[in-house]
């Protein structure tokens, strides 16, 4: 008696507690995008491009990791023919959402030869004594090196006109770079100087990122040195001093790429393009590199390097998609559905509830207990993994809950069945007790086992709103081996050694058993 109200009192208070945390601190479940709105997006492959099945196939995974770690929750990633339709749940921030979603991510390493202005625009430039002058193909002009970031995890140089700057982290040596005062001035008209593709294997004229004070600059660049195949993984990391940016390590044949690049250009500019945008074009401060923990800086908003490292992280596309139509979502016929849904199985739920009090009588009531159980248990499982991984709910799920209520309900019946069996055997309502839970209970177990197979099988195989359905069909089924080891076996074990629950006539225990001779 003793054992069974203690396993009573824990399994409440496992419930309750995380149930008055979520409420106390107004945690909500989080919704999916039938249910909340969103945005919806369908990516095509550029005209005229042939791209074979498994090609999509690889995009869509790839898509679909990336909007994993942008945090949206339950996206659904599909194919439909070529078209690959992307549904991102309540964005905060959707245009980060929608640049993330198709970029390529070709990333190349290209060597710097020289700084152009904005197109459409005369400038200035200036060269030192004796310097040389390298100009990329239908470029005109070259400078000095711009204001760039260091490649090195270990030393950090910046460069300007007649100046010596110097940084190290402390235990390291210390890098010095100096540029020679300028003294030739000469005046150049770069208006035709376009700006070219990002084409493999040319010189080209590419963009600088914006937000990095370059005033509108683009880059004049040499062939690429190694693309962002020898990229391992990449991570953003706020540095103290030096604020956001992105670490690299490369494949160890990309490290030995990476190490021959940093001997032929010591002390020169590398510029970091993906998709076409010069993202960094930092300055090389050692001639071999021993750690393989490359670091991107460049005054990098924290959204910027953790998008930078996202997409590099996970790869590039292996075919260029051209966003075909962009739509917003609105919650109100998903929350109609839902509404229904919830009047619907509402319903269902108070006729079974009424049903099983009038077969079971007082058992009947510890069912309608279990059920509030299982639903507070259920509801404080999906706020908090809501707020802690972003698992969101959706009709598709508030489906497998509604299944899962049959599945709860079906362990109550097989448990009270067997207590039947055991007193028309002629057995006292105590001794049925523990006698008819424990035989009971496998049964509980093998018809719990083949739905989580079920669930499990579902949730491995489907995509999207199926992964939903399956999710929570488990979840349900795992809370209802809970329940019904630590409170329904002790709330009957409790209430049927009292006579006065046993006998209370038409709603005692013994009525509900059909058995109102039993002696309890």
């Amino acid at each position: 008696m003793r054992r069974h109200a203690l396993q009573l009192t824990l399994a409440i208070a496992i419930v309750l507690v995380p149930l008055a945390a979520v409420i106390a601190s107004n945690t909500t479940p989080q919704l999916g995008l039938d249910l909340q709105g969103g945005i919806s997006v369908v990516l095509a492959p550029k005209a005229g491009t042939n791209v074979k099945s498994d090609t999509l196939g690889q995009a869509v995974n790839i898509i679909r990791n990336r909007v994993d770690s942008l945090g949206v929750a339950e996206p659904d990633v599909s194919r439909q023919g070529n078209d690959i339709i992307v549904d991102l749940p309540g964005v905060k921030n959707q245009q980060q959402a929608l640049d993330i979603v198709g970029q390529t991510a070709e990333l190349r390493f290209r060597p710097v030869l020289g700084s152009l202005p904005p197109e459409s625009s005369s400038v200035t430039t200036t060269t030192a004594p004796g310097a040389t002058t390298t100009t990329a193909s239908g470029a005109s002009t070259s400078s000095t090196a711009q204001k760039g970031e260091v490649l090195d995890a270990q030393a950090t140089t910046t460069s300007a006109p007649a100046t010596t700057a110097t940084t190290a982290k402390a235990g390291t040596a210390a890098t010095t770079a100096t540029t020679a005062p300028a003294t030739t001035t000469t005046t150049q008209n770069l208006q035709n100087v376009p700006t070219t593709p990002d084409t493999p294997g040319q010189n080209v004229v590419l963009p600088i990122r914006k937000g990095s004070d370059n005033g509108g600059n683009r880059l004049s660049l040499g062939p690429e040195l190694m693309t962002g195949k020898d990229v391992k993984s990449a991570d953003a990391r706020f540095e103290s001093g030096t604020g956001w940016d992105v670490h690299l390590s490369f494949t160890s044949d990309g490290f030995s790429k990476f190490n021959k690049i940093a001997a032929q250009y010591y002390q020169k500019q590398i510029a970091i393009v993906l998709d076409g945008v010069v993202q960094s074009y930092p300055t090389i401060q050692s001639n071999n590199f021993t750690s393989n923990d490359v670091v991107i800086s460049g005054n990098f908003k924290e959204s910027e390097a953790k998008s930078l490292a996202l997409v590099l992280r996970y790869g590039a596309l292996p075919v260029a998609l051209e966003r075909q139509t962009v739509q917003e979502v609105s919650p109100s016929l998903g929350k109609d559905q839902l509404r229904s849904g919830i009047f619907a199985g509402l319903l269902g739920l108070g006729l079974v509830a009424l049903y099983m009090l009038l077969y079971y009588r007082l058992l009947g009531m510890v069912i309608w207990a279990g059920l509030l159980m299982s639903a507070g248990a259920l509801y404080a499982l999906t706020c908090w993994l809501g707020s802690s991984i972003g698992l969101t709910l959706t009709l598709s799920g508030v489906t497998g809950i509604i299944v899962s209520v049959g599945i709860t309900v079906d362990s109550y019946v097989v448990y009270f069945e067997r207590l039947k069996d055991e007193v028309r055997s002629g057995k006292t309502i105590r001794s049925s007790l523990d006698r008819g839970f424990a035989r009971s209970f496998r049964t509980i177990l093998a018809a719990d086992l083949v739905s989580l197979i079920a669930a499990a099988l579902l949730y491995w195989l489907a995509v999207g709103s199926v992964r939903g359905f399956a999710f929570f069909l488990g979840l349900s089924t795992l809370l209802d081996v809970f329940v019904s080891y630590f409170f329904m076996h002790p709330l009957v074990s409790i209430i049927g050694r009292k006579e006065t629950f046993t006998q209370a006539g038409w709603l005692g225990i013994a009525s509900g058993l059909d058995a109102k001779g039993a002696t309890a």
